[in-house]
């Protein structure tokens, strides 16, 4: 006997949003586009970016994500054993207790902030056939109570689930590539950067008792797996009411332990991250002879790197007061794929381009120089045009964001976008000085 109330009615958080299977699998490599209302799986787009396709030059500073692995699973969010005694059947408000928390991310960002996330996340949603959150949310947040119609008397498992989506990523970059008749053209490739991500499907919430039949590997069994069916509490005589659960207790300390390890393994990444940012001997740093200024191309702005330690990296017109500030090396240069890896040291204040580590989630997170070290937040892809162009596009390695800026201006700070500027200004030109 069934005790799942309809989607339709009781989801909450999300709008339901059908997906024909033709359409889903169409949209396994297909963009999403804007997100849907409340944060559910948005439309995707028939005109997919894949691996092999031609790009531009204004293509160099972007990226799009593919869904490299996906795996579904059940989860109970809450959950609260009940008893229903002859005489109080009917209605009841359940005040179910938290069993596990799900929030939303896509590699290090826990708030989907820009597109990348976004357009990962509706790929999943869309290759499935499921209605995903492709924004930050959480399901600590969502209310505990469950209002229930108990029409037979028992032994109940009262719940709220969901189904987890978890995988990995990768990213598709513009980049050079050499073709077998001997010539080059630009092509999206498979890039460096790969990442993971977590989401979550509408909330279910039900009843569930020991003696129904429920399907395999749905989220009624995963709640009918917490109740101690057999156990005492389950089968003596027991006032109405919520009944102890030894199998969810156990459950929910699992759980604990597992999102308290989680967190901690977070914390040590992010001090390492930290410790790497602040001042340190400089690394042993392999810099090729050719200088170079980082130009928009076919005007006179260009990197400059900043004087002061608190300041970033800005669009600034070269002149006699530069004093080498918009003059960069390619440091530590290794290559892989036909894309080169390599840290860049600015001549005027000698130090190396980074993200800054305490703001290095966040979008549009601004670029600037540290004392050279062993760090990933130093470290950059460089995307080239086809031979005898200058046009480059650049990506961190750490957060895989690409590099651009907002506006033409002087002054203007360089920064990162997680899909990159999709206007083009996140191509620039490696001009030899």
């Amino acid at each position: 006997m069934s005790h799942l109330r309809s989607p339709g009615r009781k989801a909450r958080g999300l709008i339901a949003l059908t997906v024909t299977a033709a359409s889903a699998l169409a949209a396994i490599t297909a963009v999403a586009g804007p997100a849907a209302a409340q944060g559910a799986t948005p439309a995707v787009g028939a005109s997919a970016v894949q691996a092999g396709q031609s790009c531009t030059a204004a293509d160099l500073g972007k990226r799009h994500p593919f869904i490299k692995s996906t795996e579904v699973a059940p989860t109970i969010t809450h959950f609260k054993g009940w008893y229903v005694t002859e005489g109080t059947t009917g209605s009841h408000s359940v005040s179910t207790n938290t069993q596990t928390s799900i929030s939303v991310s896509v590699g290090l960002n826990g708030n989907i902030q820009g597109s990348f996330g976004s357009e990962a996340l509706g790929m999943v949603g869309a290759s499935l056939g499921l209605n995903v959150q492709v924004t930050y949310s959480s399901t600590s947040s969502v209310s505990d109570t469950v209002n229930w119609n108990f029409n037979q008397p028992g032994y109940y498992g009262v719940y709220k689930g969901t189904k987890k989506v978890t995988g990995t990523y990768g990213s598709l970059n513009c980049n050079r590539v050499l073709q077998g008749d001997g010539s080059w053209a630009l092509k999206w490739i498979e890039g460096a950067d790969t990442g993971s991500y977590t989401t979550y499907t509408a909330l279910e919430e039900g009843a569930v008792r020991c003696q129904d039949k429920v399907p395999a590997n749905s989220i009624m069994a995963k709640a009918q797996g917490l109740l101690d069916c057999g156990s005492p509490a389950a089968t003596a005589k027991h006032p109405a009411g919520p009944v102890p659960s030894a199998k969810a207790d156990q459950a929910k300390h699992d759980a604990d332990n597992a999102a308290k390890a989680a967190k901690a393994a977070k914390a040590a990444q992010s001090m390492k991250a930290t410790r790497a940012a602040k001042p340190a001997p400089p690394a042993a740093l392999n810099c090729q002879s050719g200088v170079y200024r980082i130009d928009v191309p076919g005007k006179p702005l260009n990197w400059s790197a900043p004087l002061l330690a608190n300041d970033g990296i800005r669009l600034r017109e070269s002149n006699w007061t530069s004093a080498h500030l918009d003059n960069w090396r390619l440091c530590n240069v290794t290559e892989r794929n036909g894309v080169i890896e390599a840290s860049l040291w600015n001549w005027g204040n000698g130090g190396c381009a980074t993200i800054p580590a305490d703001i290095a989630n966040l979008e549009q997170a601004y670029l600037t120089t540290a004392a050279c070290g062993e760090d990933d937040l130093q470290r950059f892809y460089v995307y080239r045009d086809v031979p005898g162009s200058s046009n480059i596009g650049l990506q961190n390695k750490y957060t895989g964001s690409m590099l651009g800026h907002d506006r033409y201006a002087d002054g203007e700070l360089i920064r990162q976008y997680s899909s990159g500027r999709q206007d083009g200004t996140g191509t620039y030109t490696l001009t030899g000085v």
